[in-house]
C-alpha cells in the first residue's frame, strides 16, 4: 500500500486538495494575464501604426528568412498562429505596403512572404516602443529572476 503524500506548501497556499489542479491554475491565470496585458500592449502599439503584436513577429520572422522568403507554412508553425488568422494579419500587412506575397503553384498552394522596400527594418523601428510598454505593463509585477523563471517554465509548455 502506497503513503499518502503530503500536499506540496503550494497546494496549500491556494487551498487545492489535489495538486492536479495545479494545471488548471496555470491555464487560467495564462488567459487571465493575457487579457489584461494585451489591450493596453496592443494600444500602445496601434499609436504607432501597429494593429497587432503579431505583426511585429511576422516583420521580425519574414526579414530573418532573408532574399528566399518567409513560407507562410513555415510561419505558422513558429508563430503558433492558425491558417485563417495569418492570412488575415498578412493581408493587412500587405495593404499597409510592409510585405508582399508570392504564390508557387504546386498542391499546397505555397505562399512565400517577402518584405518591401517600406517593411525593410520595420520590426526595428516598432521594438523600442513595443520594449517600452512591455517593460511597464509587466515590470512592476515581478522581480527580474522571476520573470526569466515564468519565461523558462512557460518555454516548456511550446515544442
Amino acid at each position: 500500500m502506497d503513503p499518502i503524500k503530503p500536499l506540496s506548501d503550494d497546494a496549500l497556499f491556494f487551498g487545492d486538495d489535489q495538486e492536479c489542479i495545479s494545471y488548471n491554475r496555470v491555464w487560467f491565470n495564462l488567459i487571465r494575464a493575457h487579457r489584461k496585458f494585451y489591450p493596453r500592449i496592443t494600444k500602445t502599439l496601434k499609436a504607432i501604426g501597429i494593429s497587432d503584436p503579431i505583426w511585429y513577429e511576422i516583420l521580425l520572422e519574414v526579414e530573418r528568412a532573408g532574399p528566399d522568403g518567409q513560407p507562410m507554412s513555415a510561419l505558422e508553425e513558429r508563430l503558433f498562429v492558425p491558417q485563417y488568422a495569418l492570412s488575415r494579419h498578412v493581408a493587412r500587412l500587405e495593404k499597409e505596403g510592409l510585405i508582399r506575397r508570392t504564390y508557387i503553384a504546386d498542391v499546397r498552394r505555397k505562399q512565400i512572404l517577402f518584405l518591401t522596400e517600406k517593411g525593410q527594418g520595420m520590426h526595428a523601428r516598432i521594438w523600442p516602443i513595443y520594449w517600452d510598454a512591455m517593460q511597464d505593463e509587466i515590470g512592476p509585477h515581478m522581480s527580474v529572476d522571476d520573470a526569466y523563471k515564468l519565461a523558462r517554465l512557460l518555454i516548456k509548455l511550446l515544442p
